[in-house]
């Protein structure tokens, strides 16, 4: 490993998701193997974070390297980590560490591929797996881990998992990684690994306390900062509604019925609150799906898989889904619940506006919200538009809705509608079918206008439990179950039974 110089700030500014037409792959000492691996991806051209950290890592220095989800990050780590290690070795000689499970199968799916070539073994290690096949999988022989750090250490500490041959040692999402929840996991694990290594940090934000693991984990780093210019700094329409008296189940359900084309994130702030909430929005009709840390990992897979794809077009989250996830089709995220910090409420927006196109963001604000949002606000770099919930409705993209009967997947990364700010407007002639749900709420719950229950025309169809005869006030859609009143009642979320 070279002699390492003393500490380098590099701050470059230019768009993150372009690529650099002057730097090419083949400019760097990347093996023909990868180079190989990455045109069979379609990537010939690094992007400003990888052009500008790959040539100091695959010098031997020690990184930090700063830029938003999205910008290739995983690629300016990975490409290093394949390069440095023996695949005639068995042993672990690379670890890279992240806080979720979702982004460890998200690093292991672009560092699988890559690493084929040369031969190169890629194992992921992390909770809610058994752990057996975990075991034996290290005792085969595995070049490089992707894991989460409690069940990194806990292999560590049964004695089947050993870091003295690690050279090279990764942190994924290092802000949240050396939070103060991670931290200790985190310390433990990198005390195990040789000094004689080298180490990369990763994030899109650093905080303070970060630079005490700076300091004394890593040897004079080249720090680099990759700032976009301000016309290319993502475009995400972010409101705060007050709601006042309007429980925030209602103003919810009116904007799912308005939302544009693409996916949803909807943000709750507990396990238990965001899997109720899913169950509400299921049994009235929307296509949704839960993610959690209480599910199972094959559980978690499904839900991302069915999100990913299309098929699943609303996902109902914990912060979970807040970081690193890196899906180019999200069209809005909405907080039902506040986070607990503003660098929080950054990372979840950051989900939408991806990839260069446009994304929109929506903050519901009960009374009990108050005191919160304002501590929220003080560390946010940009004032959030706060505007009274409108009695009349809200318009979230200009044109037709899309609606939610569509069976057909929409296909992640495809083009997508340019949405509109959301806005005051008369409510839609059409709004989007959906089955009659319960009045519940997030918080608290009123009864829906009988004036509009009125308007509604009355449908007699067949109960799709019982086979009776029942009649319902909305138009039903024939893809969907639609129940009578007493089977519904039997499936309301208190009965526990959600339908699949």
């Amino acid at each position: 490993m070279r002699q390492k110089v003393s500490l380098l700030t590099v701050t470059l500014d230019y768009p993150e998701t372009s690529t650099v037409d002057s730097v090419a792959f083949t400019d760097m000492r990347i093996s023909d193997g990868v180079l190989a691996a990455l045109a069979d991806m379609g990537i010939t051209s690094p992007t400003p974070i990888q052009a500008e950290t790959l040539p100091h890592l695959l010098d031997g220095y020690d990184v930090i390297g700063q830029a938003r989800t999205g910008s290739g990050k995983t690629l300016a780590f990975g490409i290093p980590a394949i390069e440095f290690v023996d695949p005639r070795k068995k042993g672990v000689q690379a670890l890279i560490l992240t806080p979720t499970r979702e982004l460890a199968v998200q690093i292991g799916s672009v560092l699988e591929p890559l690493g084929k070539r040369k031969g190169v073994k890629v194992g992921l290690i992390y909770g809610g797996r058994a752990i057996g096949p975990q075991r034996l999988m290290i005792r085969e022989g595995v070049q490089i881990i992707v894991g989460t750090p409690g069940r990194v250490l806990d292999l560590l500490n049964q004695g089947i998992l050993w870091l003295n041959e690690v050279r090279y040692l990764v942190l994924d999402e290092a802000d949240e990684m050396l939070d103060r929840g991670f931290a200790p996991d985190v310390e433990k694990i990198m005390s195990r690994v040789t000094p004689a290594r080298q180490t990369a940090l990763f994030s899109a934000t650093f905080s303070e306390w970060i630079r005490k693991t700076i300091d004394r984990h890593l040897n004079d780093p080249v720090t680099i900062s990759v700032d976009p210019n301000p016309e290319d700094v993502p475009v995400i329409d972010h409101t705060a509604f007050e709601l006042g008296p309007v429980a925030k189940i209602d103003a919810l359900k009116q904007l799912l019925d308005n939302r544009p084309e693409g996916s949803t994130i909807v943000f709750g702030k507990t396990k238990h609150g965001v899997k109720k909430l899913a169950r509400q929005l299921e049994l009235a009709g929307y296509p949704v799906a839960a993610l959690q840390g209480n599910l199972s990992q094959n559980a978690r897979d499904k839900v991302m898989d069915d999100f990913r794809s299309g098929d699943v077009q609303i996902l109902v989250a914990t912060n979970v889904a807040a970081r690193g996830l890196d899906i180019s089709h999200v069209g809005l995220v909405i907080n039902a619940e506040l986070p607990e910090s503003s660098e929080l409420l950054t990372h979840r927006i950051g989900r939408t506006g991806r990839m260069g196109r446009e994304g929109q963001a929506v903050t519901l604000l009960g009374p009990e919200d108050a005191a919160k949002w304002r501590q929220i606000e003080r560390g946010l770099a940009k004032k959030i538009q706060r505007v009274p919930w409108p009695g009349s409705g809200v318009e979230i993209n200009a044109g037709e809705p899309n609606r939610r009967q569509s069976s057909q997947p929409r296909q992640a990364g495809g083009d997508r509608q340019r949405a509109q700010a959301p806005r005051v407007s008369e409510p839609r002639q059409q709004p989007r079918p959906r089955s009659e749900a319960p009045a519940n709420s997030i918080t608290s719950s009123e009864a829906r206008s009988d004036r509009s229950r009125a308007a509604r025309p009355v449908v007699t169809v067949e109960c799709s439990a019982c086979g009776q005869p029942a009649r319902i006030r909305f138009q039903p859609d024939p893809s969907r179950p639609v129940y009578c009143q007493d089977c519904y009642q039997a499936m309301r979320p208190d009965s526990g039974h959600v339908r699949r």
